[in-house]
């Protein structure tokens, strides 16, 4: 059984919960960012965090990323997002367009595609050669390994959701005037190769998963309030546990007096 088949999609939570745990979230993400960019505490720059989103088509990435940076001052975090590489680009080995985007020390980028797509859609649609996408495994590790030894915090996300519940997100877009754009002939032309590319994610998951420098999370994206508490969660604890791999202990959490 692979990872994808191991997540329990049935999770879920109320609106209440939900909106909670993100208000408690976000003042603590707010405090650690502030931290990280010598803002607040000890005034100096903490190592650079970068959280990369991949997903299946309409999992949810897009809403995951918009709670994930609604309360950090847009000062201070970058949203990039990336489409398939251009002509120029393609000139160049393939992950040399995501370098001007990486954060530095103090700074916060969050990424929607990454270089993942290489051993995802140029797997699946034979825009590289077999030889290119199995070497890039290695490459990957390699570059990640790299940047979390300059001290990058890295946090990788696969937000996963099923065959059914893919079809009915897809349908709502279908309808709806003002989220129709976001519905292409390529996502159907996808979902007719789901089993390709779970194959093609459950061999990325299982060859570029390495702890503690860049694990993977697969989230459980069925529920989007479940997978968006998930993620924001979730990066404060790898921001956290950062911070301590590069002798940077975080701040405690900010106290409030208990109502009378």
């Amino acid at each position: 059984m692979g990872r994808l088949d191991s997540l329990d999609l049935s999770r879920k939570l109320s609106r209440k919960e939900e909106a909670h745990r993100l208000e408690r979230a976000w003042e603590r993400l707010s405090q650690l960012r502030l931290t990280l960019g010598g803002l607040i505490g000890d005034k100096g720059l903490g190592p650079p965090v970068c959280v990369i989103f991949e997903g299946e088509d309409a999992s949810g990435k897009g809403g995951a990323i918009k709670r994930l940076v609604a309360q950090v001052d847009p000062r201070h975090v970058r949203v990039v997002q990336f489409a398939a590489p251009t002509h120029d680009e393609k000139r160049h080995h393939f992950l040399w367009r995501f370098w001007p985007s990486l954060p530095g020390w103090g700074g916060m980028a969050v990424f929607d595609r990454s270089w993942y797509g290489r051993v995802l859609v140029e797997r699946v649609e034979g825009l590289a050669t077999r030889e290119q996408w199995l070497r890039a495994y290695d490459e990957i590790t390699a570059f990640e390994r790299s940047l979390a030894d300059e001290g990058t915090v890295l946090i990788k996300f696969w937000l996963h959701i099923s065959a059914d519940e893919q079809l009915k997100r897809f349908r709502r877009r279908e309808k709806d005037p003002l989220k129709g754009w976001k519905l292409t002939k390529d996502d159907w032309r996808n979902r007719e190769k789901r089993g390709e590319y779970e194959q093609a994610v459950e061999d990325m998951l299982a060859r570029t998963d390495h702890d503690p420098h860049a694990r993977w999370h697969p989230i459980e994206a069925e529920s989007k309030r479940y997978a968006r508490v998930k993620v924001i969660e979730t990066v404060i604890d790898e921001i956290e546990a950062g911070m301590r791999r590069h002798g940077f202990e975080p701040p405690p959490p900010v106290a409030h007096e208990s109502p009378e």
